[in-house]
């Protein structure tokens, strides 16, 4: 659907989160001030809801997570989560996994955001630790406040991280790092954090939602089919293991992505815009295309597993239609 002038739109999708939409970006606020945004359970449920409908709004070109008051998010609330009545149940609620799910609750308030198909920016501030830290190592780019304190806090409990960071550790820090970071449970700067591959940019305390911001407007700025391609190549390829089937299967995944691109209305609205048109003859981008849903990458993963055993994926249809 085309939008011909800019839209905003605010909804809380309950006490704990709001996510308001303007110009095609959507600022995600944890909004639970007082307690720093630590996750109780009526947090984890409202984290993982706004992830999944941002997932579904095609018009939505990027998002940014941030957190209300003095903190991004200070990691579980573990009174209120492991009170003695509840504490059973919460359990239960957060690491039992539902028939054919990659993740469980805990998870993911992580793992969502690495499935929406647009960038996902996480602008912290303050204290960024254990769950917190988790949420923010699920987006897709981190824009930290110099102050920022970060920690992998669960090795404080006798735990180690179970929401997410697998996936993100893995792909941005060497092995030492990573078991060093969740065997001490160490606080540690912005700084560090950047020189460890863990922040993508460090800005001035104040300044990381405003940054966050910019950066989201440059993106939303360009072709949401684009900006989706480029996140679903980048985390298939980072994803992949290294050897010399799957960088074919990275190879034959860029080209059928490419595939989808071309030829597209937000792709030619580039093409004229890169010739150099004159503002007023410049069409604007349609919504995020049908092709980047959860649907279609499954289709494009059978599409090139298909190709790597030889088989055309597309006779079945074609001898159908004749």
């Amino acid at each position: 659907m085309f939008n011909a002038s800019p839209t905003t739109a605010a909804r809380p999708l309950s006490t704990r989160v709001t996510t308001e939409i303007t110009d095609h970006v959507a600022v995600v606020t944890l909004a639970r001030p007082k307690k720093m945004n630590a996750l109780d359970m009526d947090m984890f449920r409202a984290v993982r809801d706004a992830a999944l409908a941002l997932r579904e709004n095609a018009d939505v070109r990027c998002v940014v997570v941030h957190g209300e008051g003095r903190a991004f998010c200070a990691g579980l609330d573990v009174k209120s989560v492991m009170s003695p009545l509840d504490a059973s149940a919460n359990t239960a609620e957060l690491l039992e996994r539902k028939d054919g799910a990659v993740a469980n609750l805990a998870q993911e308030v992580s793992y969502l955001w690495r499935t929406v198909p647009c960038p996902v920016i996480a602008a912290v501030h303050g204290v960024c630790i254990g769950g917190g830290f988790q949420i923010a190592l699920g987006a897709d780019v981190r824009v930290a406040a110099a102050e920022t304190k970060f920690s992998v806090m669960e090795a404080k409990w006798g735990l180690i991280p179970d929401m997410g960071a697998t996936l993100a550790l893995r792909e941005l820090v060497p092995r030492d790092v990573a078991i060093e970071l969740t065997t001490t449970g160490r606080i540690f700067r912005a700084e560090e954090a950047k020189a460890l591959g863990l922040v993508t940019r460090v800005v001035p305390d104040g300044e990381h939602l405003a940054s966050a911001l910019a950066t989201a407007k440059q993106i939303a700025a360009g072709s949401p089919d684009a900006a989706a391609a480029a996140k679903r190549l980048w985390h298939a390829a980072y994803d992949a293991p290294t050897d010399a089937s799957a960088d074919r299967r990275m190879l034959l995944l860029e080209t059928e992505l490419q595939k989808r691109l071309m030829g597209g209305w937000n792709q030619l609205a580039c093409t004229v815009r890169g010739l150099g048109a004159p503002p007023a003859l410049q069409p604007g981008f349609y919504a995020r295309d049908d092709a980047w849903s959860q649907e279609a990458d499954d289709e494009a993963e059978k599409r090139v597993a298909a190709l790597l055993d030889g088989v055309d994926f597309d006779e079945p249809a074609r001898a159908e239609a004749a």
